[in-house]
Protein backbone atom coordinates (compact mmCIF):
# COMPACT_ATOMS: atom_id res chain seq x y z
CA UNK A 1 0.00 0.00 0.00
CA UNK A 2 1.18 3.52 -0.85
CA UNK A 3 0.62 6.05 1.93
CA UNK A 4 1.09 9.72 2.72
CA UNK A 5 1.79 10.68 6.33
CA UNK A 6 0.42 13.83 7.98
CA UNK A 7 2.94 15.39 10.39
CA UNK A 8 2.37 19.16 10.24
CA UNK A 9 4.77 21.14 12.39
CA UNK A 10 6.07 18.07 14.24
CA UNK A 11 8.37 16.23 11.83
CA UNK A 12 10.51 14.52 12.80
CA UNK A 13 11.08 15.18 16.50
CA UNK A 14 7.47 15.12 17.72
CA UNK A 15 5.98 12.82 15.08
CA UNK A 16 6.79 9.40 16.50
CA UNK A 17 4.03 7.65 14.55
CA UNK A 18 5.38 9.08 11.30
CA UNK A 19 8.94 8.11 12.18
CA UNK A 20 7.86 4.64 13.28
CA UNK A 21 6.10 4.02 9.97
CA UNK A 22 9.09 5.28 8.01
CA UNK A 23 11.50 3.09 9.98
CA UNK A 24 9.55 -0.13 10.48
CA UNK A 25 6.49 -0.04 8.24
CA UNK A 26 5.86 -2.30 5.27
CA UNK A 27 4.02 0.39 3.29
CA UNK A 28 5.59 2.62 0.64
CA UNK A 29 5.57 6.20 1.92
CA UNK A 30 5.06 8.59 -1.00
CA UNK A 31 5.11 11.86 0.99
CA UNK A 32 5.21 13.41 4.44
CA UNK A 33 2.89 16.38 4.97
CA UNK A 34 4.52 19.19 6.96
CA UNK A 35 3.90 22.82 5.97
CA UNK A 36 6.98 24.01 7.84
CA UNK A 37 9.38 21.68 6.02
CA UNK A 38 7.79 21.59 2.55
CA UNK A 39 10.45 21.19 -0.12
CA UNK A 40 12.70 19.04 2.08
CA UNK A 41 13.08 15.30 1.90
CA UNK A 42 12.85 12.79 4.72
CA UNK A 43 16.56 11.99 4.31
CA UNK A 44 17.37 15.62 5.21
CA UNK A 45 16.17 14.85 8.74
CA UNK A 46 16.41 11.07 9.31
CA UNK A 47 18.91 8.36 8.46
CA UNK A 48 18.18 4.71 7.92
CA UNK A 49 14.51 5.08 6.96
CA UNK A 50 12.45 5.30 3.77
CA UNK A 51 13.01 8.50 1.84
CA UNK A 52 10.13 10.61 0.51
CA UNK A 53 9.39 14.25 -0.32
CA UNK A 54 8.01 16.57 2.34
CA UNK A 55 5.05 18.50 0.93
CA UNK A 56 2.79 21.27 2.19
CA UNK A 57 -0.48 19.34 1.97
CA UNK A 58 -2.38 16.39 0.62
CA UNK A 59 -3.08 18.27 -2.60
CA UNK A 60 0.67 18.12 -3.32
CA UNK A 61 1.11 14.43 -2.52
CA UNK A 62 1.60 11.80 -5.26
CA UNK A 63 -1.08 9.20 -5.90
CA UNK A 64 -1.53 6.88 -2.94
CA UNK A 65 -3.97 4.54 -1.25
CA UNK A 66 -4.20 6.12 2.20
CA UNK A 67 -3.43 9.11 4.37
CA UNK A 68 -2.07 8.25 7.82
CA UNK A 69 -2.25 10.78 10.66
CA UNK A 70 1.33 10.50 11.88
CA UNK A 71 1.09 12.65 15.00
CA UNK A 72 -1.05 12.62 18.13
CA UNK A 73 -1.22 15.74 20.29
CA UNK A 74 -1.47 15.47 24.08
CA UNK A 75 -4.95 14.12 24.70
CA UNK A 76 -5.24 12.68 21.18
CA UNK A 77 -7.45 15.42 19.79
CA UNK A 78 -8.02 16.38 16.17
CA UNK A 79 -6.60 19.70 15.01
CA UNK A 80 -8.93 21.57 12.67
CA UNK A 81 -5.97 22.68 10.57
CA UNK A 82 -5.74 19.05 9.40
CA UNK A 83 -9.29 19.02 8.05
CA UNK A 84 -8.44 20.19 4.50
CA UNK A 85 -5.88 17.38 4.13
CA UNK A 86 -8.28 14.70 5.36
CA UNK A 87 -11.02 16.13 3.15
CA UNK A 88 -8.71 16.12 0.12
CA UNK A 89 -7.57 12.57 0.82
CA UNK A 90 -11.15 11.29 0.91
CA UNK A 91 -12.06 13.20 -2.24
CA UNK A 92 -9.10 11.53 -3.95
CA UNK A 93 -10.44 8.12 -2.92
CA UNK A 94 -7.87 7.50 -0.20
CA UNK A 95 -8.59 5.70 3.06
CA UNK A 96 -7.65 7.65 6.20
CA UNK A 97 -5.96 5.93 9.14
CA UNK A 98 -5.65 7.65 12.51
CA UNK A 99 -4.67 6.80 16.07
CA UNK A 100 -6.45 9.66 17.80
CA UNK A 101 -8.92 9.65 20.67
CA UNK A 102 -11.06 11.69 18.27
CA UNK A 103 -12.63 9.10 16.00
CA UNK A 104 -12.72 10.22 12.38
CA UNK A 105 -15.54 7.79 11.64
CA UNK A 106 -17.77 9.78 14.00
CA UNK A 107 -17.03 13.09 12.26
CA UNK A 108 -20.12 13.91 10.16
CA UNK A 109 -18.23 15.49 7.28
CA UNK A 110 -15.62 12.74 7.05
CA UNK A 111 -18.20 9.96 7.35
CA UNK A 112 -20.23 11.53 4.55
CA UNK A 113 -17.19 11.95 2.28
CA UNK A 114 -15.97 8.41 2.99
CA UNK A 115 -19.33 7.02 1.95
CA UNK A 116 -19.51 9.26 -1.12
CA UNK A 117 -16.05 8.35 -2.39
CA UNK A 118 -15.97 4.72 -1.24
CA UNK A 119 -13.22 5.15 1.36
CA UNK A 120 -12.57 3.66 4.77
CA UNK A 121 -11.96 5.63 7.98
CA UNK A 122 -9.82 3.47 10.28
CA UNK A 123 -9.61 4.58 13.90
CA UNK A 124 -6.99 2.22 15.29
CA UNK A 125 -7.48 3.46 18.85
CA UNK A 126 -11.03 2.11 18.98
CA UNK A 127 -10.96 -0.87 21.40
CA UNK A 128 -12.90 -4.13 21.04
CA UNK A 129 -16.35 -4.27 22.64
CA UNK A 130 -15.85 -7.57 24.47
CA UNK A 131 -13.00 -6.79 26.88
CA UNK A 132 -13.06 -8.11 30.45
CA UNK A 133 -11.12 -7.67 33.67
CA UNK A 134 -7.79 -9.47 34.00
CA UNK A 135 -7.64 -12.93 35.57
CA UNK A 136 -3.93 -12.84 36.39
CA UNK A 137 -3.08 -15.58 33.90
CA UNK A 138 -0.62 -13.96 31.47
CA UNK A 139 2.27 -15.40 33.48
CA UNK A 140 1.25 -18.92 32.48
CA UNK A 141 2.14 -18.55 28.78
CA UNK A 142 5.12 -20.42 27.33
CA UNK A 143 6.69 -17.33 25.78
CA UNK A 144 9.38 -15.30 27.43
CA UNK A 145 7.59 -11.99 28.09
CA UNK A 146 9.59 -8.76 28.11
CA UNK A 147 7.98 -5.38 28.73
CA UNK A 148 9.54 -2.13 27.57
CA UNK A 149 9.00 0.53 30.24
CA UNK A 150 10.09 4.14 30.35
CA UNK A 151 11.10 7.11 32.42
CA UNK A 152 8.73 9.34 30.42
CA UNK A 153 6.53 9.37 27.32
CA UNK A 154 8.25 9.43 23.92
CA UNK A 155 11.60 8.06 25.05
CA UNK A 156 11.68 5.08 22.69
CA UNK A 157 9.55 2.24 24.08
CA UNK A 158 7.88 1.46 20.76
CA UNK A 159 11.20 1.67 18.91
CA UNK A 160 12.86 -0.57 21.49
CA UNK A 161 10.06 -3.12 21.19
CA UNK A 162 10.46 -3.54 17.42
CA UNK A 163 14.26 -3.46 17.58
CA UNK A 164 14.26 -6.22 20.21
CA UNK A 165 11.81 -8.24 18.14
CA UNK A 166 13.98 -7.92 15.04
CA UNK A 167 17.17 -8.82 16.96
CA UNK A 168 15.46 -11.94 18.32
CA UNK A 169 14.24 -12.94 14.87
CA UNK A 170 17.77 -12.61 13.54
CA UNK A 171 18.70 -15.32 16.06
CA UNK A 172 15.99 -17.56 14.66
CA UNK A 173 13.55 -17.02 17.51
CA UNK A 174 9.80 -16.76 16.98
CA UNK A 175 9.34 -13.24 18.34
CA UNK A 176 6.51 -10.71 18.19
CA UNK A 177 5.56 -7.32 19.56
CA UNK A 178 2.37 -6.98 21.58
CA UNK A 179 1.17 -3.56 20.35
CA UNK A 180 -0.49 -1.36 22.99
CA UNK A 181 -0.45 1.99 21.18
CA UNK A 182 -1.53 3.44 17.88
CA UNK A 183 1.85 3.28 16.12
CA UNK A 184 2.52 -0.29 17.13
CA UNK A 185 -0.95 -1.29 15.96
CA UNK A 186 -0.38 0.33 12.56
CA UNK A 187 2.95 -1.48 12.20
CA UNK A 188 1.87 -4.91 13.42
CA UNK A 189 -1.61 -4.86 11.92
CA UNK A 190 -3.27 -5.84 15.20
CA UNK A 191 -3.37 -4.87 18.87
CA UNK A 192 -5.33 -2.83 21.39
CA UNK A 193 -4.67 0.82 22.28
CA UNK A 194 -4.69 0.41 26.05
CA UNK A 195 -5.02 4.12 26.78
CA UNK A 196 -8.48 4.05 25.18
CA UNK A 197 -9.75 1.09 27.24
CA UNK A 198 -12.03 1.48 30.28
CA UNK A 199 -9.68 1.34 33.28
CA UNK A 200 -11.21 -1.82 34.79
CA UNK A 201 -10.51 -3.68 31.52
CA UNK A 202 -7.05 -2.26 30.67
CA UNK A 203 -4.98 -4.99 32.33
CA UNK A 204 -7.36 -7.56 30.90
CA UNK A 205 -6.79 -6.20 27.39
CA UNK A 206 -3.03 -6.70 27.76
CA UNK A 207 -3.49 -10.14 29.31
CA UNK A 208 -5.71 -11.15 26.38
CA UNK A 209 -3.08 -10.14 23.81
CA UNK A 210 -0.28 -11.92 25.67
CA UNK A 211 -2.33 -15.10 25.93
CA UNK A 212 -3.30 -14.96 22.26
CA UNK A 213 0.37 -14.86 21.20
CA UNK A 214 1.75 -16.86 24.12
CA UNK A 215 3.05 -19.85 22.14
CA UNK A 216 5.96 -17.87 20.68
CA UNK A 217 9.56 -17.86 21.97
CA UNK A 218 9.53 -14.17 22.84
CA UNK A 219 6.84 -11.54 23.29
CA UNK A 220 7.89 -7.91 23.65
CA UNK A 221 5.03 -5.97 25.21
CA UNK A 222 5.12 -2.35 24.04
CA UNK A 223 5.06 -0.01 27.03
CA UNK A 224 3.16 3.26 27.30
CA UNK A 225 3.66 6.34 29.46
CA UNK A 226 5.73 6.07 32.62
CA UNK A 227 5.03 4.83 36.12
CA UNK A 228 5.72 8.20 37.77
CA UNK A 229 4.15 10.32 35.02
CA UNK A 230 1.68 12.87 36.45
CA UNK A 231 -0.89 12.15 33.71
CA UNK A 232 -0.26 8.74 32.12
CA UNK A 233 0.81 6.43 34.95
CA UNK A 234 -2.48 4.51 34.90
CA UNK A 235 -1.93 2.96 31.47
CA UNK A 236 1.65 2.07 32.44
CA UNK A 237 0.50 0.19 35.51
CA UNK A 238 -2.23 -1.65 33.59
CA UNK A 239 0.30 -2.90 31.03
CA UNK A 240 2.82 -3.88 33.72
CA UNK A 241 0.33 -5.94 35.71
CA UNK A 242 -1.66 -7.27 32.76
CA UNK A 243 1.44 -8.58 30.97
CA UNK A 244 3.04 -10.22 34.05
CA UNK A 245 6.46 -9.90 32.36
CA UNK A 246 9.53 -12.03 33.00
CA UNK A 247 11.89 -9.09 32.43
CA UNK A 248 11.85 -5.34 31.87
CA UNK A 249 13.81 -3.09 29.51
CA UNK A 250 14.00 0.47 30.86
CA UNK A 251 13.91 3.16 28.16
CA UNK A 252 15.22 6.69 28.73
CA UNK A 253 16.25 9.68 26.62
CA UNK A 254 19.77 10.93 27.20
CA UNK A 255 19.71 14.29 28.94
CA UNK A 256 16.01 14.32 29.78
CA UNK A 257 15.68 15.63 33.33
CA UNK A 258 12.05 16.81 33.41
CA UNK A 259 8.81 15.20 32.26
CA UNK A 260 8.04 16.43 28.74
CA UNK A 261 5.09 18.80 28.81
CA UNK A 262 5.10 18.78 32.63
CA UNK A 263 8.45 20.43 33.23
CA UNK A 264 7.73 21.19 36.90
CA UNK A 265 8.08 17.43 37.51
CA UNK A 266 11.60 16.02 37.51
CA UNK A 267 12.41 12.59 36.10
CA UNK A 268 13.71 10.48 39.00
CA UNK A 269 17.23 9.04 38.74
CA UNK A 270 17.21 6.01 36.45
CA UNK A 271 18.42 3.60 39.12
CA UNK A 272 15.55 4.70 41.39
CA UNK A 273 13.11 4.38 38.51
CA UNK A 274 14.27 0.82 37.86
CA UNK A 275 13.63 -0.13 41.49
CA UNK A 276 10.21 1.51 41.35
CA UNK A 277 9.17 -0.62 38.38
CA UNK A 278 10.47 -3.77 40.05
CA UNK A 279 8.74 -3.04 43.35
CA UNK A 280 5.38 -2.24 41.74
CA UNK A 281 5.53 -5.32 39.50
CA UNK A 282 6.61 -7.71 42.26
CA UNK A 283 3.22 -8.53 43.86
CA UNK A 284 1.90 -9.68 40.47
CA UNK A 285 5.05 -10.84 38.68
CA UNK A 286 8.59 -11.05 40.02
CA UNK A 287 10.76 -9.40 37.38
CA UNK A 288 13.70 -7.07 37.14
CA UNK A 289 15.11 -4.45 34.80
CA UNK A 290 17.50 -6.60 32.76
CA UNK A 291 18.37 -4.13 29.99
CA UNK A 292 18.74 -0.41 29.44
CA UNK A 293 17.59 1.27 26.23
CA UNK A 294 18.91 4.80 25.79
CA UNK A 295 17.64 7.19 23.12
CA UNK A 296 20.72 9.19 22.09
CA UNK A 297 19.13 10.96 19.10
CA UNK A 298 19.74 14.33 20.74
CA UNK A 299 23.47 13.76 21.04
CA UNK A 300 25.89 14.74 18.31
CA UNK A 301 28.40 12.10 17.33
CA UNK A 302 28.91 8.42 18.06
CA UNK A 303 31.51 9.03 20.76
CA UNK A 304 29.13 11.10 22.89
CA UNK A 305 26.38 8.54 22.37
CA UNK A 306 28.64 5.64 23.33
CA UNK A 307 29.75 7.46 26.47
CA UNK A 308 26.14 8.14 27.44
CA UNK A 309 25.16 4.50 26.87
CA UNK A 310 28.08 3.29 29.00
CA UNK A 311 27.09 5.66 31.83
CA UNK A 312 23.48 4.48 31.59
CA UNK A 313 24.55 0.84 31.80
CA UNK A 314 26.68 1.59 34.85
CA UNK A 315 23.80 3.39 36.58
CA UNK A 316 21.43 0.47 36.01
CA UNK A 317 23.98 -2.30 36.53
CA UNK A 318 22.87 -4.08 33.34
CA UNK A 319 23.83 -4.02 29.67
CA UNK A 320 22.52 -1.04 27.68
CA UNK A 321 22.40 0.22 24.12
CA UNK A 322 20.81 2.65 21.72
CA UNK A 323 19.28 0.10 19.33
CA UNK A 324 18.90 2.61 16.49
CA UNK A 325 22.38 4.05 16.61
CA UNK A 326 24.09 0.82 17.66
CA UNK A 327 22.67 -2.70 18.10
CA UNK A 328 19.79 -4.24 20.06
CA UNK A 329 21.42 -7.67 20.13
CA UNK A 330 23.84 -6.62 22.88
CA UNK A 331 21.04 -6.44 25.46
CA UNK A 332 19.06 -9.44 24.29
CA UNK A 333 21.05 -12.05 26.24
CA UNK A 334 20.17 -10.42 29.54
CA UNK A 335 16.48 -10.28 28.66
CA UNK A 336 16.39 -13.91 27.53
CA UNK A 337 18.61 -15.45 30.20
CA UNK A 338 17.62 -13.63 33.39
CA UNK A 339 15.52 -16.48 34.78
Amino acid sequence: MRVAILAHGKFPGRAKTAVGLLRYGDHEVVAVLDRERAGDRVRDHLDGVQDAPVVAGMADAPDCDALVVGIAPIGGGFEESWRPDVRTALQRGCDVIAGLHYFLAEDEEFARLAEEYGCELRDVRRPPDDLTVAEGTAGAVDARVVCTVGTDCSVGKMTASFELRDAARERGLDAAVVPTGQTGIMLAGWGIAVDRVVSDFAAGAVERMVREEGDRDLLVVEGQGALAHPAYSAVTLAILHGAQPDALALCHEAGREAVHGYESFSVPPVEAYARLYEDVAAPVSECAVEAGILNTSGLAGEDAAREAVDAYAESLGVSATDPVRFDADVVLDGLLDSE
